[in-house]
């Protein structure tokens, strides 16, 4: 039978963490047919690639992505095939953009801050519509998508801070399972952000229960990285333990000064939970500062989806008063309270258009202050309202040593979390290059196979991704050709919208989304229907 593709003359790294062997891959109606150690297989093929002792790999699976909304703008996602990112797992941190019904236009104003704004129109209201207008649009990549709480919780009870009566509760729950019938992947919670870091124990506890019969992940940014953190995680491994239900923490790392040099203790409470017989996994960006929506900063009692209201309340002398003393005097028992924990100097200002801040852009906080003659509380503000919600910010708050002994655990998988923009955090372009240049060749913190595993078949066993995260025969064609000496990621964050180097092909279903290096115009992706 003749191939659709056939790779050769590779080095095979197929996602088990085994070892590599040289030989080549075969690929007909978007499987992999084959894989044969010959040195010269003559493999008849449509198309083939001479890998010339590259790597071929199983294609990259972002285990936490931002790319919601942008998929609509930029089908080929660039910024991701480049990289070897072949499938995204979107729907972090509570905020899918389904279901969503009845009057969402503020909701999705508050998102705009993460996911960014839809050029079009919002044609959808429930999950499936949703996974179908993705799918109509075309992309390259595949995509899956979680069920997010705090997406539930707005159709319910929009972003009041109050817990739900039992049968709001009940109406939030059918709303989770609409979306896993749907084909949602797992239940996503973002516990630091309005509107669920309103929601107690039980209410999170009662939501992820739905994943019960689904076998799916609860996916959680948990109520603390910082501060809190061995109580939020005791919070998430507990819920975990009592549901019998797999468990994925996202962006694992430890915030703020007080908490570095501590992952051996964090790495401890994940071997701990196993030892319970809780299924847990975690994902990790490489890099010492995280990012976020810039309202993320403000304490939960300021309103935020209704930009009216947010003007109004940061406008008022008084209020902009308990803001600061929130933030600074760290009055809020359990909120995690990112300027108090980094400091003013360690959160940088991004994605800013307005005339009064666009000069601004990646200047800290403190910074801008200083030459303003102004409170950091006040510039931080003004942004938000300069910008109309829509600015981001960078945080500058983890432990380079702490990055790397949570990089060397098998527990724990790659993901970008990255926010698009008009300057975002170099992640969005260099997360899995990074990886694989400095810490498995320059720091030879990781090995080669190890690597890509983290990359590959460990998400894919988190999100319940069967048919991908190996080379095996058929399973999806999702490969990625990359040259281990040359593979480098050179986006910085003085330079963040930079490609990297050495990701040669890039396949999706046995088509190629990037060639030697740039994208082409094929979109073969589709939405992952768990």
């Amino acid at each position: 039978m003749s191939l659709d593709l056939a790779v050769e003359n590779a080095r095979i790294v197929d996602g088990t963490g085994a070892p590599w062997f040289r030989g080549a891959v075969g690929v007909a109606d978007g499987r992999i047919d084959r894989i044969v150690r010959e040195p010269d297989p003559d493999l008849e093929a449509g198309n083939r690639i001479d890998a010339d002792g590259s790597v071929l790999a199983p294609g990259f699976i972002d285990a936490h992505s931002h790319s919601d909304l942008e998929l609509f703008s930029d089908p080929t996602l660039a910024p991701k095939t480049r990289q070897g990112i072949t499938t995204e797992i979107l729907g972090q941190d509570g905020f899918s953009m389904a279901p969503l019904y009845g009057e969402t236009a503020p909701f999705r104003e508050y998102l705009s801050g993460l996911a960014g704004r839809l050029d079009g129109e919002w044609s959808w209201e429930s999950m499936g519509e949703y996974l179908e207008a993705i799918e109509e649009s075309g992309l390259a990549p595949d995509v899956a998508t979680l069920v997010g709480h705090g997406t539930v919780r707005y159709d319910v009870l929009g972003m009041d801070d109050r817990a739900p009566d039992e049968g709001e509760l009940e109406e939030m729950a059918s709303l989770v399972r609409e979306g896993l019938e749907a084909g949602a992947v797992g239940f996503s919670t973002g516990l630091v952000y309005t509107p669920q870091v309103h929601a107690d124990t039980e209410e999170v506890s009662r939501l992820a229960g739905e994943l019960a019969p689904y076998g799916r992940p609860f996916v959680a940014h948990i109520r603390s990285e910082g501060r809190w953190i061995w109580e939020a995680m005791d919070e998430f491994v507990d819920i975990g333990a009592d549901l019998g239900v797999p468990l994925h923490v996202s962006h694992f790392k430890l915030t703020g000064a007080a908490q570095q040099g501590k992952a051996d203790r964090l790495l401890g409470h994940v071997e701990s939970a196993r030892e319970r017989g809780v299924d847990i996994t975690a994902d990790q960006y490489p890099y010492t500062a995280g990012s976020s929506m810039l309202t993320s900063l403000l304490p939960p009692w300021v309103p935020s989806s209704d930009f009216e209201a947010l003007r109004e309340t940061l406008s008022d002398p008084d209020q902009r008063e308990e803001i600061r003393r929130d933030i600074e005097e760290w009055r809020i028992v359990g909120w995690e309270n990112v300027a108090g924990k980094t400091g003013w100097d360690a959160v940088e200002l991004t994605n800013l258009a307005s005339v009064a801040f666009a000069e601004e852009e990646g200047r800290s906080i403190e910074a801008v202050a200083t030459d303003r003659g102004e409170r950091p509380v006040d510039v931080l503000c003004e942004a938000i309202l300069a910008e109309e919600g829509e600015a981001a910010m960078i945080a500058h708050g983890l432990a380079e040593d702490d990055v790397r002994e949570i990089m060397g655990s098998d527990r724990v998988a790659v993901g970008t979390d990255g926010l698009f923009g008009a300057r975002p955090h170099p992640r969005v372009y260099g997360t899995f290059p990074r990886v694989l240049s400095r810490y498995v060749r320059e720091d030879d913190l990781l090995g080669l196979e190890e690597a890509v595993f983290k990359m590959t078949a460990l998400p894919a066993r988190a999100m319940g991704l069967e048919s991908k995260g190996l080379i095996r025969p058929g399973l999806d064609a999702d490969l990625v050709v990359f040259d281990p000496a040359v593979v480098d990621d050179r986006a910085t964050f003085e330079e963040p919208a930079t490609h990297p180097l050495g990701i040669e092909h890039v396949f999706v279903d046995g088509e190629a989304v990037v060639r030697d290096g740039e994208v082409t115009s094929a979109l073969p992706g589709s939405a992952i229907r768990a």
